[in-house]
């Protein structure tokens, strides 16, 4: 589907979201509460069949956190990201989309170990990278590493 057939149709399906044509993809913006509602849609949904996830990250805004996703459609070929907005700094939770990206394992627990983003339900959510015992997210904009001197 060509970018403003599949910006229209989203827009329809999600009158209430922001979608928007980004430099490369289209861009849907969201709170981090409706993530498995477009992700239900976007996987489900006969015209979109996004079946990939190809990219899942978080990124630190230093007043809130995004969760970036991107997915492609091998079946029609065409590709969207998602953005969903975690608010709260302190305990950053969001519901995880591996059930319907099995690819989301991995990612959730890098992000989880990196940045300390909960993500619920998730199928085996602990650290990937960091020893049991590290303290605090090296990802994190705040975060200082006393010991080997890391400072944002």
């Amino acid at each position: 589907m060509e970018k403003d057939l599949l910006l229209n149709y989203i827009s329809k399906e999600f009158p209430n979201y922001e979608v928007k044509l980004g430099k490369q993809y289209v861009e849907i913006l969201i709170d981090a509460s409706q993530i498995t509602t477009v992700a239900n849609f976007l996987c489900n949904d006969e015209k979109m069949k996004f079946d990939y996830l190809f990219c899942e990250t978080g990124v630190d805004y230093l007043t809130y956190f995004e969760m970036v996703y991107h997915l492609e459609s091998t079946l029609y070929r065409h590709q969207v990201v998602v953005k969903a907005k975690i608010e709260d700094r302190n305990q950053p939770i969001i519901e995880t989309v591996y059930s319907f990206w099995k690819s989301a394992e991995y990612h959730e627990r890098e992000i989880f170990d990196l940045m300390g983003i909960t993500f619920t339900n998730h199928p085996d959510l602990r650290k990937i990278f960091l020893d049991a015992d590290w303290v605090g997210f090296p990802l994190r904009k705040d975060y200082i590493d006393e010991v080997n001197i890391v400072e944002r």
